[in-house]
């Protein structure tokens, strides 16, 4: 049996299939018809949903897309919809906002962003909200007819009012292994074990991108192995050196340990997905995919990072560069996981420079993405220079000949269009809905440029700043 409490209060229904959504669940075997599907893909947040954990203080409610999230995840957690705020006549406080500030009008997005916002009012951590966190909560909901001044306005005004969550009731049981191919190991050896039996099982941590082959390709998972319980794959192990970080690590976790260490890197990862996805998704999840779009690979090719590969054979680590073999093929064999990544700490002198270029400024697929790692000297040349692209070749990979002839260089104009000539001896890159291979070659060339110009000219920075201002 599926347990776990909703709204408060316990509930049990049988084990769903593997490629049942909380979504489904919720609408079509519980009745709970508050949430919408509007995209069956994690965009549109209008089935936003909150699913809280419990902690040593309490239960933390986090936001996620009802529509990709695995039903059987739930096993253990306390899931908060809409129809589980108000008490008896009164509303909850977000709920309240969104009436005084006439906040919705068809009504069919209202009831994600009211969850959206549940779950910013909540969050001990933000003691303000100010623009920065009403933008961060709602970059994953979208509202075609109201407009988002409405919806800011109550966003500022909800916590006017104070609203203490009642505890919820008693936690239920434990995951568990279902009849139905869902498999749930509790450690490292269960889950060897579970792949050695399964080694054709799809591997699941958040499912952000997993699930959209069952909501939007239409496919029946047979076999499931269930990442999310692991607790040895949850955690971040601090090195002189660098971090390793487990391959059930969530992006929303990474945020702190990233905005300190790798500024650009923080910032690429406030543009990746939204927050419902980041508070599910794992940067593992997005190796492992090995998309030639994914947004992390370019960024972590030009850290030198490395991966830790384990299975029924035992352990073996590489350099993330011989990890892509092909268009979303990687270097694992039947049997076998990715087990933890590893990130480098930044040498001194040492920088990183992260360009993405979308259709959106958040919430988007990239078109475009440039990470350059190098070292200055007192002179300004470029020292360890590591250069790497995505959207741009079949798998995500570094740029070689440009890397060398910027070596040791500063970034002259001469050298600078050496370089800029020489990606496409790196590259060649596809014609797609996302751009053409010219418009790739050129867009990637220019985020060359415009780095070199912010390097040496950094009175340069404030007006391209504007241009970016303006451009969102």
């Amino acid at each position: 049996m599926l347990s776990f409490t909703l709204n408060g209060r316990s509930h049990c229904c049988p084990d769903p299939a593997p490629g049942v959504t909380v979504l489904a669940l919720l609408r079509e075997t519980l009745r709970a018809c508050g949430s919408k599907e509007g995209c069956a893909s994690g965009d549109c947040g209008a089935c936003t949903v909150a699913i809280g954990v419990q902690h040593e203080d309490g239960v933390h409610y986090e936001s996620a897309n009802a529509c990709i999230t695995p039903a059987q995840q739930l096993t253990g957690c306390h899931l908060v919809t809409v129809e589980g705020l108000a008490r008896g006549a009164r509303l909850h406080p977000v709920q309240q906002a969104m009436v005084d500030h006439h906040a919705s009008q068809c009504g069919f997005c209202t009831p994600g962003i009211v969850m959206s916002l549940f779950c910013l009012y909540h969050d001990a951590r933000i003691r303000k909200i100010d623009d920065h966190a009403i933008d961060t909560a709602l970059e994953g909901n979208l509202c075609r007819c109201t407009g988002y001044r409405p919806i800011r306005d109550a966003a500022r005004a909800m916590r006017a009012v104070e609203w203490p969550l009642e505890p919820p009731e008693t936690p239920p049981a434990a995951p568990h292994d279902s009849g139905g191919g869902w498999h749930c190991p509790a450690d490292l050896a269960a889950l060897r074990g579970a792949l050695a039996e399964h080694p054709e099982a799809r591997l699941i941590a958040g499912g952000t991108d997993l699930m959209l082959e069952s909501t939007l390709g239409l496919v029946d998972f047979e076999t499931v192995i269930d990442l999310s319980r692991i607790a040895e794959l949850g955690r971040i192990e601090a090195q002189p050196d660098g971090w390793w970080i487990g391959a059930g690590v969530r992006y929303a976790r990474l945020e702190p340990l990233l905005d300190e260490h790798y500024p650009d890197f923080a910032a690429l990862l406030a543009r990746l997905g939204s927050r419902q996805i980041r508070n599910r998704a794992t940067l593992a999840g997005n190796l492992a995919n090995a998309s030639p779009i994914g947004d992390t690979p370019p960024v972590l090719l030009a850290l030198d990072a490395r991966v830790l590969i384990d299975g029924a054979d035992g352990e073996r680590e590489m350099a993330l560069t011989d990890f892509f073999i092909d268009y979303r093929r990687t270097a694992l064999a039947a049997g076998e996981f990715l087990r933890a990544v590893w990130l480098p700490r930044p040498a001194p002198g040492q920088h990183l420079r992260v360009h993405k270029l979308s259709r959106r400024p958040a919430d988007d697929i990239t078109a475009v993405l440039l990470a350059l790692r190098y070292r200055l000297d007192d002179a300004g040349h470029l020292h360890e220079v590591r250069l790497a692209c995505g959207g741009m070749s079949p798998k995500p990979q570094r740029a070689p000949t440009c890397e060398a002839l910027l070596e040791g260089q500063r970034l002259a104009a001469e050298t600078l269009e050496a370089a800029c000539a020489a990606l496409a001896e790196d590259y060649s890159p596809i014609d797609d809905v996302r751009g053409s291979r010219d418009y790739r070659l050129n867009a990637a060339a220019n985020l060359l440029r415009r780095h070199a110009l912010q390097l040496y000219q950094p009175q340069a920075t404030i007006r391209l700043e504007e241009i970016d201002a303006c451009a969102s």
